[in-house]
């Protein structure tokens, strides 16, 4: 069979190999693909009877330009909003994800922004660096306050797989995890203190989003909420960038109310040049690399292969279309 995979390179940019997913078939490996140009997606879609996608597009235009021949789609992510997957059902396309890989890496990412907050580990290994600590009349200095988080309390919106990893580390720095999820669980229950969101908001010294996007999360962080928080609260989000309202946080990173934020994702990726975070105060921003350690790719990878296998064999999983 042909294998087209649209957008490779952030999933292996070449420390990882393809060679098993060669095993399948006749492979073909894009780094990357348009994500605007609709008959360039088409055109290396081609005859393909099976494809994988990162973040291209795969419109209704283009499922029924491939109808026929196309059969799979994998998506090399766990979120699968880039494919029209209604229409790939009605025409018998089966669309796969991967439901889970970066568990660890994503929840130690969440703690690492939080640490950077709370020490400038960066900024002081710079001065340093610079001269700063050979020239200073004490034996120590810092420019910002440090924080112990020990006794204080992280509230934890979506308390899933990733959610509870993060409350996991939380808890053994010495932290109270309180968490909101519409759907408790057994083993959130042993982790954290279930309450409302009004509770976390008012209660939490630090507010870290682990909730997929969904209408009814898709700004849930914006000035009426913030409103509710402490003063001086600190925000995590390595979760997914619309949760937040960009502008409502710049403007309580600005006064003070937030503290400080710690964000691996925005609202448009890569970032634009005029996002207002980008001059906020207090602000970290990475490039959406939570889930980026050669570990968690390599689950992925292999997660990605095994749907194409089982599908192959007439047994599928991790079906988001059935």
């Amino acid at each position: 069979m042909k294998i087209v995979i649209l957008d490779g390179y952030t999933e292996n940019p070449g420390d990882l190999s393809w060679a098993p997913l060669q095993e399948l078939g006749e492979l073909t490996v894009y780094d990357r693909t348009s994500l605007t140009d609709e008959a360039e997606i088409q055109k290396r879609i081609g005859d393909a009877e099976a494809i994988y996608t990162n973040k291209t597009p795969i419109s209704s235009a283009t499922l029924k330009k491939a109808a026929g021949t196309l059969k799979f789609i994998g998506v090399l992510a766990t979120g699968y909003n880039v494919v029209d997957t209604d229409t790939a059902k009605e025409l018998g396309i089966t669309v796969c994800n991967i439901p889970t890989y970066g568990t660890a890496a994503v929840g130690q990412f969440a703690i690492a922004l939080l640490l950077e907050i709370c020490h400038h580990i960066g900024h002081h290994n710079d001065a340093v660096h610079d001269g700063r600590w050979n020239k200073c009349p004490d034996w120590c200095f810092w420019d910002y306050p440090l924080i112990e988080l020990e006794n204080k309390t992280m509230g934890i919106i979506g308390f899933g797989r990733i959610g509870q990893r993060t409350g996991q580390i939380a808890a053994a720095l010495g932290m109270n995890v309180i968490a909101y999820d519409e759907y408790p669980s057994e083993s959130g229950h042993a982790i954290a203190k279930y309450v409302d969101l009004d509770t976390l908001l008012s209660s939490s010294d630090v507010i870290a989003l682990h909730c997929p996007l969904f209408p009814s999360t898709k700004g849930i962080i914006n000035k009426d909420s913030i409103h509710k928080m402490k003063d001086g609260v600190i925000i995590i989000n390595n979760s997914r960038g619309p949760l937040i309202v960009e502008e409502d946080l710049t403007a309580a990173l600005q006064s003070g109310k937030v503290a400080a934020a710690g964000l691996d994702v925005v609202s448009t990726e890569p970032i634009r040049a005029d996002n207002p975070l980008l001059n906020a105060p207090n602000c970290i921003i990475t490039p959406h690399i939570s889930w980026a350690p050669a570990e968690s790719r390599q689950r992925l990878m292999d997660t990605a292969i095994e749907n194409l296998r089982c599908f192959l064999n007439g047994t599928p999983i991790n079906v988001v279309n059935s």
